[in-house]
């Protein structure tokens, strides 16, 4: 058996995931992720996993989003060629936001320049919600908040400063301000600067998925990326936290070619 590999290259870790053929949306056989200054460990966990894969290691497809640059591509390349790993550079594809992929339309005005991890995001929203009108929040170093149609047509969206980058701009920007790490929201009006900072940003990242929500008369709400386990509580319209959406529309993708 010969596996496939997915990678969601971001502006903070690199995430991965191998996955059987024919497997389940989102039935990873195994998955990591890298902050990018400790990434070059990326091909020796890999070569790990296939090694204890319950069949012979191979790698027939690979999938990739990268929003990190051309470096990153570049260091994503060189790993990918690495002997150990095996894998044919003709089975690497490097996924770009196109007019239309798997059940879901870019009415982007220019299709192309809308980041592949929001479009890999909106295909895995369709998939998980098909036929309903979404909006798909991805918390990250930016936060997205994307607005998917019934039938499929990718409208648009929100892009706003992350959570920790909200945090970290008013540190350094603002005399006498301290750094605060993401936490619980405060109950009430907060009484104290920390505090206060955390229940600011919160208000925002929440404020802006209910707006989206609201606008866009949704029915599902997905709430995505490595701070949503604390903008999620704090949001007030229904919604659902899901693990690594990139990804999951990645591997929707991949199965749809």
């Amino acid at each position: 058996m010969s596996y496939q590999l997915l990678i969601d290259a971001g502006n903070t870790r690199i995430k991965w995931a191998l996955i059987a053929p024919g497997a389940a949306l989102g039935d990873w056989l195994v998955q990591g992720a890298h902050m990018h200054a400790d990434a070059a460990e990326f091909p020796a966990a890999l070569a790990g996993a296939l090694a204890g894969a319950p069949a012979a290691p191979g790698i027939s497809r690979v999938l990739v989003a990268n929003v990190a640059g051309q470096p990153v591509r570049d260091l994503l390349a060189g790993w990918l060629s690495a002997p150990q790993l095996q894998v044919d550079p003709q089975a690497v594809e490097w996924f770009a936001s196109i007019p239309e992929r798997a059940g879901v339309r870019n009415a982007y005005r220019n299709p192309a320049q809308l980041g592949c991890d929001r479009f890999a995001a909106a295909i895995g929203a369709r998939a998980l919600c098909p036929g309903k009108a979404i909006v798909v929040a991805n918390c990250g170093t930016a936060t997205t908040i994307d607005a998917i149609t019934a039938d499929g047509t990718f409208l648009g969206g929100m892009i706003l400063p992350g959570l920790g980058l909200m945090a970290t701009s008013l540190a350094r920007n603002t005399a006498q301000l301290p750094q605060i790490k993401p936490g619980k929201l405060p109950e009430g009006f907060a009484d104290n600067t920390d505090d206060a900072i955390l229940s600011g940003c919160l208000a925002a990242q929440a404020g802006a998925i209910e707006r989206a929500f609201e606008l866009h008369q949704a029915v599902e709400c997905i709430i995505s990326g490595g701070a949503a386990p604390y903008v999620a509580p704090a949001v007030p319209v229904p919604h659902r936290h899901v693990e690594n959406i990139v990804m999951i529309g990645l591997h929707a993708a991949l199965r749809s070619a």
